[in-house]
């Protein structure tokens, strides 16, 4: 079945909007979508594929290289011909294997023919696209301490039986969960540069369209997605001229003076909620077509950027994103 239309989704507005931003900016680093069950954030995240725009990659690559140089010497299934080709979107199930994850040796080549070669993994899938968990805090330790790797060096490395393979692995991590089944790491909470809460429509007309929706999805999958082409087609275009547009997004000394100033009151650790407050504001501002970043920007992306990064307060019963408001409201008023 084809994925639900991105732009068919009945609110989660922060959800999309984050979405948008890391598509626009894959240094933002990612996003995490907490919530309760059934808000379509798995629907979400697979809508996000159709709407992604397509790469240029070298054909039969395993790890979608742009250029044939750009292969590595041990992927010998290459053709060297650069085509368009959809932006890879790849789960990770969570009983995968490391070798699953990282990529080991090609049993049945060494079994049939007597040769040591490298079979890739699901990180080499994903390179120069997305990897997708759904269930993340349900997420073995080893595996979990693998992604924080090469998350932050953007390189698979891999040595055992034998081999002695590197090869390049940089994609936009989106994690979902459930609160209530357990937290997330915080090493790995860290590494998310978006961070979105989710929960069910409350309003009755919106719950409405919601089963409206996805009854007539399932009902023709077809027609539905036709009805939507054109809006998901608009939303595309606009995350390419943001993309484009992005390195002539300008920030003055005021708005990083705000992002500082924003980050310590809120106790943050380390400068990355700073970097990527800053990076979302930048991706928000080419994605509605201004040429400077505004405080106005900075107060749309606080929430989704800065509530994860919160020490926990015991003696404030607000949530993390009404503390991020409150500071915001403070900060840039």
């Amino acid at each position: 079945m084809k994925p639900f239309p991105f732009s068919a989704i009945v609110g989660q507005d922060d959800m999309k909007t984050a979405m948008i931003l890391t598509a626009i900016d894959p240094r933002i680093g990612g996003v995490l979508v907490f919530g309760d069950r059934g808000t379509g954030k798995s629907t979400a995240v697979r809508a996000l594929a159709g709407l992604l725009p397509p790469i240029e990659a070298v054909e039969g690559c395993p790890i979608n290289a742009a250029r044939p140089e750009e292969c590595p010497d041990w992927a010998d299934t290459h053709s060297g011909k650069v085509r368009k080709r959809p932006t890879p979107v790849i789960d990770l199930p969570l009983g995968a294997t490391e070798d699953r994850v990282v990529g080991a040796l090609d049993i049945e080549r060494a079994l049939t023919r007597g040769e040591k070669a490298f079979e890739p993994g699901l990180l080499a899938r994903a390179n120069r696209g997305y990897l997708y968990i759904d269930e993340v805090n349900l997420l073995e330790d080893h595996i979990v301490d693998l992604l924080l790797d090469v998350a932050q060096s953007g390189e698979n490395v891999v040595e055992r039986e034998g081999l002695s393979i590197r090869h390049a692995a940089r994609f936009v991590l989106v994690g979902s969960g459930n609160p209530e089944e357990g937290e997330l790491r915080p090493q790995l909470l860290d590494r998310f540069g978006l961070s979105v809460e989710v929960r069910s429509p409350q309003n009755i007309a919106d719950r409405i369209e919601v089963i409206r929706r996805r009854d007539a999805f399932e009902q023709d999958s077809d027609t539905f997605c036709k009805k939507y082409r054109r809006k998901d087609a608009a939303i595309r275009k606009k995350i390419v001229a943001a993309h484009e547009a992005l390195p002539e997004i300008e920030a003055n000394d005021t708005i990083l003076s705000d992002c500082a100033e924003l980050c310590i009151a809120l106790g943050s650790d380390g400068l990355r909620g700073e970097l990527t407050l800053l990076k979302a504001a930048r991706a928000l501002a080419a994605y509605q077509g201004d040429a400077t970043i505004t405080r106005e920007h900075l107060r749309s992306v606080a929430p989704i950027a800065l509530s994860h990064r919160l020490r926990r307060d015991p003696l404030d019963e607000a949530g993390s994103g009404a503390r991020v408001m409150r500071s915001v409201e403070s900060v840039l008023a």
